[in-house]
């Protein structure tokens, strides 16, 4: 009883210096000023990693249209070159005519992005067209792409045009043309295929842009041949002193980069890539505030949260300091008070490790994750597989049924993609927007395709209603990795390559028809080229 007399005693000395009350005071100023700092961090990292994933989002849109559009082309391409060879073998009668009249319809109805096919002759009167009998009025030696196969120097290249419309039907269309030559080179015409701008414009129009995003297909010397949202006015069009254009082409052929657009002044988020094999870019954008408004409503919540708590935390440690002067049960009250911080710090940090929607674990807590567990296979020599879902059609399930339903239908897919959790040291993750993740450290290529066809014929099974996939369910596509980390090798290099990987196979698999798994190396093995 003495000694805790004793200790009352120093204690209540000690709170009656004139130094201790100032220096309390000051402590929860700073504790207050650090929960909102820490914050202010939290949500600046947020922003970051919603910027770098919108980045991925463009890069990923315009690699995709660029491919397309290439594909498109050499289609095109193609039945060009087989006119033209048919032009020099078979002869220009009345009966090679028909039968080339024929074909080129036939060809027209194969292939919906393709508006009409034409053969001029020398001096610029119509052959043969796939819009039937030519008419005699119309003559087209004074169009851009007839006129560019007459002047030297001569080239048997595809020659892009840009946007005009059709003198046949009146719509606008994008002309390929190429020269056509006898055996000593001497000219004999053009062979033209025009592309249906219509066509271009709804399946630009399929991809999900936000409200101020926009999609351009651009010529290299920068004369626009589309834009989406669409635009009568872009037709033909020059971006050519943008940054684009003007500087960052040149040094990098493909890249991304925040822009003001040179059409509007928006601040966008660009990403741009060649179309292999043809002069043609390719440019995806989204909007700043587009990518930020989600983040910044929820910045502002936050901030106005966490300035209310820090307000009461101030009062309230205040007011401990006030009944420090009655008493010994102010220490006890202010080791409470710090207690509470640490504990309100620890949830801080969790939430911002856990997706709010699914639950799951977000893509800071995936990415330490990785870190960590490829540091262990490396040290250990352990295969890292890593499997990366994406929800099939998923924009057409928001447009049918709304986002809350979206919602629902990410949170059903959340927890049929927890189920592949086996072990303790496995993690699912919601890697951002409809595409979720799952590490499996120590599995090989076998078991990690066992574990993602598992999980997608669980979705299967439960045969969610969608009415905007062809086969009328919720479905899931799945890209699997594996990798054998060596001593030595690059960390950051390694994770990375994993995730890209797994993003590869995935969009194998979605090519190859969604609703399927695909292993990295298989992707890669079927890869066009």
């Amino acid at each position: 009883m003495g000694n805790s007399a004793e200790m009352d005693v120093k204690v209540r000395r000690w709170w009656q210096r004139p130094t201790v009350l100032p220096l309390a005071r000051t402590f929860v100023v700073l504790v207050c000023l650090s929960l909102v700092l820490t914050d202010g961090w939290l949500i600046w990292k947020a922003r970051q990693i919603q910027l770098h994933a919108a980045a991925a989002d463009t890069s990923n849109l315009a690699q995709a249209l660029a491919r397309q559009t290439a594909d498109m082309l050499k289609k095109a391409d193609i039945v060009l070159a087989d006119l033209i060879e048919r032009l020099q073998v078979d002869g220009t009668g009345p009966e090679q005519m028909q039968r080339l009249q024929t074909l080129m319809r036939r060809q027209v109805l194969e292939q919906p992005e393709l508006h009409g096919l034409f053969v001029y002759g020398t001096d610029g009167s119509w052959l043969v067209s796939s819009f039937g009998q030519p008419p005699r009025e119309i003559n087209s030696s004074d169009r851009e792409y007839f006129t560019h196969h007459t002047a030297p120097p001569f080239s048997n290249d595809l020659y892009i045009g840009a946007p005009i419309r059709s003198r046949t039907t009146g719509d606008w269309i994008i002309p390929l043309s190429r020269r056509v030559e006898d055996a000593q080179g001497r000219f004999l015409g053009v062979a033209l295929a025009t592309l249906s701008v219509e066509f271009l414009r709804g399946f630009y129009a399929t991809f999900d842009i936000d409200t101020n995003g926009l999609i351009d297909l651009v010529h290299n010397d920068g004369t626009v041949l589309l834009r989406t949202p669409y635009s009568e006015s872009a037709l033909g069009s020059s971006v050519a002193k943008g940054e684009i254009f003007s500087r960052l082409l040149e040094s990098h052929p493909v890249g991304t980069a925040m822009l003001p657009s040179v059409t509007d002044g928006v601040q966008r988020l660009f990403s741009y890539r060649p179309v292999n094999g043809y002069p043609l870019v390719v440019v995806t954008g989204m909007a700043k505030d587009d990518i930020l408004a989600g983040w910044l409503a929820d910045s502002v919540r936050q901030l106005v949260v966490v300035g209310f708590m820090a307000g009461l935390l101030g009062l309230f440690g205040f007011y401990l300091l006030s009944l420090i002067k009655q008493g010994q049960k102010t220490q006890v009250e202010l080791l409470a008070t710090r207690d509470a911080l640490r504990a309100f710090n620890q949830r801080l940090e969790t939430q911002a490790l856990e997706d709010e929607l699914t639950c799951l674990a977000n893509r800071r807590r995936l990415m330490r994750a990785l870190d960590d567990e490829f540091a262990r296979a490396s040290r250990y020599q352990r295969p890292l597989a890593l499997i990366l879902f994406d929800v099939d059609y998923f924009k057409q399930y928001n447009d049918i049924y709304g986002h809350s339903a979206g919602d629902e239908c990410l949170r059903a897919v959340a927890e049929v993609i927890r189920g592949g959790q086996k072990r303790p040291a496995d993690l699912a993750a919601r890697y951002g927007g409809e595409e979720f993740c799952l590490l499996l450290p120590e599995t090989d290529g076998a078991g990690a395709l066992r574990v993602a066809e598992q999980i997608r014929a669980a979705l299967e099974a439960q045969a969610l209603p969608h009415a905007g996939a062809p086969w009328l369910r919720l479905s899931l596509s799945a890209g699997v990795n594996v990798c054998l980390p060596q001593p030595g090798a690059i960390h950051d290099a390694g994770p990375s390559a994993l995730i890209q990987g797994a993003d590869q196979a995935l969009y194998a698999a979605k090519a190859a028809g969604r609703d399927r798994v695909m292993l990295f190396a298989e992707a890669f093995e079927r890869a066009p080229g």
